[in-house]
């Protein structure tokens, strides 16, 4: 039930996510303007995450920031009502970002606190599901409302209104966790199984027997890198993807929001797919598996500009399906995020995503406006490669 709060809040930000990127272009703004927006926020959002990661560990109380959270994005979804200029708007979403994201690390922790090291999998594909599910809601409510010619104000304050909603929610059904300690366990169980390895290695090479395993430890450093490299090519490929479909494919709003709706639907079946087939022994093959496979979907979105009478259906396919690759990276790496990134550190995942997204909002925009969409296209693939090498890398 404490999930509850999550679900409205992702409602309210699956139907901001298509929203407001058309609102600026809207308002007046341009591609540039976009990627400034969403850049200045995230690199807001990267020492903001640091921030509330460290706080939540040091007081130990989480349910404060998730609740500080739900009400600043109740708070200044309100305001952007009031903004009569993109500069004005820019400045409001940097602000919320930077409170916004401090809902991220507690909830990570609340999640890797409530259920044992055998269940993190499972227990994160449920929460994907379930506010997923959220998620997908609110962009069937920005399709209905973008059909029945709902306006901006009312759409800005429909996600102020699932916000409050949340925080109610989660004020009312959210508690703190009474001992923290999983985390600190799962880290003092990999240092014995290491330290156990090497002794038993140690021991074969005393006694003159051939060795068939390698005494390895995850590469914090490469798995750190390529959450940064996926990231930058997520936002580089997803920022102007919306004014893609506007501008580029002549879609209506509501067709917009449609796709987007098959893209997150898929999304959740990836997430119930994911938690259904997790496993520690899988996780790491899976993340490679599908890093690449949205490397080569990347790839694909170049051939959508040469086949003009099929573009929009063909582009529509390749989001969807990325869609369903990102339901399996997100439960494996924050699974096993939690197992590497030490307590203390709970805001390290959301700070490193930050990064990533951060560069990626500013360059995809940029590019696409300068360069045209295959240098999008074409730079996103190449960095989504980037990152399957660093993850192979790190296991």
């Amino acid at each position: 039930m404490w999930r509850l709060g999550f679900f409205f809040r992702d409602m309210a930000f699956g139907l901001l996510s298509v929203f407001l990127p058309l609102y600026v272009i809207a308002i007046g703004g341009s591609l540039v303007d976009i990627g400034i927006m969403f850049a200045v926020a995230s690199f807001l959002v990267i020492p903001a995450s640091f921030f509330w990661g460290y706080l939540c560990d040091k007081t130990r109380r989480y349910k404060r920031y998730i609740l500080l959270s739900f009400l600043a994005s109740t708070i200044f979804l309100y305001f952007f009502t009031l903004a009569t200029s993109v500069g004005l708007l820019i400045i409001l979403y940097a602000v919320m970002s930077t409170l916004h994201v401090a809902y991220g690390p507690p909830k990570n922790v609340l999640i890797s606190e409530l259920y044992t090291r055998e269940e993190w999998e499972k227990a994160f594909a449920f929460y994907q599901v379930f506010t997923g599910t959220g998620w997908l809601i609110g962009l069937l409510l920005g399709f209905l409302m973008s059909s029945y010619g709902f306006g901006s104000t009312s759409t800005l304050l429909v996600c102020s209104g699932l916000n409050l909603v949340a925080f109610i929610l989660s004020l009312i059904l959210l508690t703190d966790p009474l001992f923290i300690f999983e985390r600190s366990l799962v880290s003092i169980e990999k240092t014995i199984d290491f330290t156990c390895k090497g002794i038993v290695i140690a021991s074969r090479i005393l006694d003159g027997l051939s060795l068939n395993e390698k005494l390895k430890r995850e590469n914090l450093s490469a798995f750190c890198g390529g959450l940064i490299l996926f990231s930058l090519a997520t936002t580089i490929l997803f920022a102007p993807f919306p004014v893609f479909f506007s501008q580029e494919l002549a879609l209506p709003t509501n067709a917009i929001f449609a796709i987007y709706v098959l893209n997150s639907g898929v999304g959740v079946v990836g997430y119930f797919l994911a938690g259904s087939r997790a496993s520690q022994a899988t996780e790491k093959s899976h993340i490679g598996k599908t890093v690449m496979f949205r490397s080569l979907l990347a790839f694909l979105l170049v051939a959508v500009t040469g086949v003009p009478e099929y573009n929009a259906v063909l582009a529509a396919v390749i989001l969807i399906l990325m869609g369903f690759a990102y339901a399996f990276f997100l439960v494996f790496t924050l699974s096993l995020s939690m197992e590497l990134m030490p307590a203390g550190k709970a805001g390290l995942f959301n700070g490193l995503v930050g990064i990533g997204s951060a560069c990626g909002n500013f360059m995809g925009p940029f590019l696409a406006q300068t360069s045209g969409y295959i240098s999008v296209f074409l730079t996103a693939g190449i960095i989504f490669f980037l990152a399957y090498i660093a993850f192979k890398i790190s296991t």
